[in-house]
């Protein structure tokens, strides 16, 4: 390892030669390559780390690209999937770094493969549902994983250590409920993104290197746009059903959907319930009497007016122009089959 590269990070003095060692031997997974994924990504792969997994069920639009650092134009116009996009952009950066796209959706069968060979899960997700089904899986496998959102203008991070810290179902015991704000609803700016981004990425070098007591142990907001932050100091809970009592609902699959609305997308997933292997090629001959249709390497997308489908060859699919998971599992059915 050339440490020349890294004599920025290294001559700060909690890092230095040796922490950037252990970062080089060091490994990470993201799930979700939106906004906060990407700009992790980035920063991990910039930083040395040795490897480093990106998984994504999506693919690049234009509406992406003000938030989203790791994505140009090209992209957007080929509709790469963002995993594959990322890959590409990121080996760029660093030859140093291992680094896989995988273009994939993180279900309960899948989690813990996609994880279990990885020292630290970054949260880049945009929905609780993943996210207490990430929390499951870290907690059975004892790795740690660091919470990240951002909306509108209020970012916040929580990092959790299998063993020593309060886990995600201690603070949020249920999914939060009521009308609450999302990328739909009230938009996202990307300084932001950049302050969750920041707190994500600090923490990981923290726990990267070994420097585990540094760690700042609590759940951080901040709007960036008021200027008011919040920082609670969560402790463990002594009845959490996933930490202490070990019941992991959302790795068991009973707690998650098989639709779900994206977030600032209008659009909705649909996927089955075990993989199905499509031919793209053939699908296209089937749906071209409908619509225009554009395929690469990676998926098919027809426009069926007022909608447009996107399909994955493991089948599965985003409906866009429908935020009503009955309406686009309907499309689903009409034109790929239940």
């Amino acid at each position: 390892m050339n440490l020349d590269k890294y004599s920025r990070q290294t001559l700060f003095a909690p890092v230095g030669p040796e922490g950037q060692r252990k970062l080089r031997q060091s490994s990470a997974v993201i799930i979700g390559c939106g906004a906060l994924g990407s700009a992790s990504a980035n920063a991990l792969v910039r930083a040395g780390i040795g490897r480093l997994r990106v998984i994504d069920r999506d693919y690049v639009e234009e509406s992406n690209l003000q938030r989203q650092l790791l994505f140009d134009e090209s992209d957007a116009a080929q509709n790469l999937p963002k995993a594959a996009a990322a890959e590409r952009h990121l080996r760029r950066l660093n030859s140093d770094v291992e680094v896989e796209g995988v273009v994939a959706d993180v279900d309960a069968g899948s989690i813990e493969a996609q994880v279990r060979e990885f020292n630290l899960i970054l949260d880049g997700t945009d929905n609780f549902e993943t996210r207490y089904l990430v929390n499951d899986a870290a907690i059975k496998l004892g790795i740690p994983w660091i919470y990240g959102a951002a909306v509108g203008s209020y970012g916040a991070s929580l990092t959790v250590i299998p063993g020593r810290t309060p886990c995600l179902a201690c603070v949020f015991p249920n999914s939060p409920q009521g009308l609450q704000e999302t990328c739909d609803t009230v938009g996202v700016i990307s300084p932001a993104v950049a302050w969750a981004t920041a707190v994500q990425v600090a923490e990981s070098l923290k726990i990267l290197t070994g420097r585990l007591a540094d760690l700042h142990g609590k759940l951080l907001a901040y709007d960036i746009w008021t200027n008011s932050f919040r920082e609670l100091t969560p402790a463990i809970d002594p009845e959490c059903r996933v930490c202490q009592k070990h019941q992991f609902e959302y790795l068991a699959g009973g707690k998650l959907s098989r639709s779900t609305v994206l977030c600032g997308r209008d659009s909705v997933q649909i996927r089955q319930p075990e993989d199905r292997a499509l031919d793209l090629t053939a699908l296209r001959a089937r749906l071209e009497p409908f619509g225009s249709v554009r395929m690469n390497d990676y998926l098919l997308r027809c426009q069926l007016a007022p909608y447009e489908i996107t399909i994955f060859a493991d089948g599965r699919a985003i409906v866009k122009g429908t935020g009503d998971a009955a309406v686009a599992r309907r499309i689903y059915a009409q034109y790929i089959g239940s």
